[in-house]
């Protein structure tokens, strides 16, 4: 089932709207910080098959993020050891933040992909977002660096 979130939501109403999802559902929001309260959610509630989707004012999906269990994940993937790695990137990143240091990149998010993902393969299926704590901004945030 596809669900809309009202622009005015708050963020109790956001959680208890993602806490509620089963496995195929799609919460739909159009504010970032909405986004950003859903993945929230979703990793702590730790629901497989929800998909998270950004829209524009258009409908146009400009971000979105899909949960499934570690074992439904086929191909490469990153050991346990990379995953301790990138959780530690995630705290030097955040020390980043408390420093006043920006990290300016040309896409949207951070990820993290195994080395044996081939440039063809579908590398969103692999990809781990990094937690950047918000010192990570893409090119078109480059002019609203704010990191207080």
């Amino acid at each position: 089932m596809e669900y809309q979130i009202d622009i005015d939501s708050e963020q109790d109403e956001i959680v208890a709207l993602v806490n509620s999802a089963v496995s195929g559902d799609t919460i739909c929001c159009r504010r970032e910080a909405q986004f950003d309260i859903c993945k929230s959610a979703l990793v702590q509630a730790k629901l497989a098959g929800v998909t998270i989707c950004l829209l524009d004012q258009d409908d146009y999906v400009i971000r979105q993020t899909s949960s499934k269990k570690r074992s439904q994940v086929q191909g490469p993937r990153l050991t346990d050891r990379q995953l301790v790695v990138i959780k530690a990137l995630e705290r030097v990143l955040a020390h980043c933040k408390k420093e006043g240091v920006a990290l300016i990149g040309y896409s949207d998010e951070l990820v993290a992909l195994p080395a044996g993902v081939a440039p063809g393969d579908l590398a969103s299926a692999y990809a781990v977002e990094v937690d950047a704590s918000g010192s990570y901004r893409g090119a078109e945030g480059i002019d609203s660096v704010n990191l207080s």
